[in-house]
């Protein structure tokens, strides 16, 4: 256990930020989900508006300092190109 006074704030801080962290991706990981479940489907019409809110969320979490860009574009590329795909 954290025995200075810095040490202990930097636990609390963590935690916070590790729980901010995870609600980001897991807020990303869904509306990834939603949209490869529409894809699945072959409702290209829902694929397309899930999409949308799937690329708001991954470019929020670049904001956020969870995902690297380059990871984020990529993501997104595999995403659109799957709806894209669609017939």
């Amino acid at each position: 256990m954290a025995n200075l006074k810095s040490a202990k704030k930097r636990v609390r801080v963590t935690e916070r930020k590790t729980l901010r962290n995870k609600a980001i991706k897991t807020r990303v990981k869904s509306a990834i989900k939603s949209v490869e479940v529409a894809v699945a489907a072959g409702d290209k019409d829902l694929a397309q508006a899930n999409l949308t809110k799937a690329i708001s969320q991954i470019s929020r979490g670049v904001t956020k300092g969870v995902y690297h860009k380059n990871t984020a574009a990529r993501r997104v590329s595999r995403l659109t190109k799957a709806v894209n795909s669609m017939e």
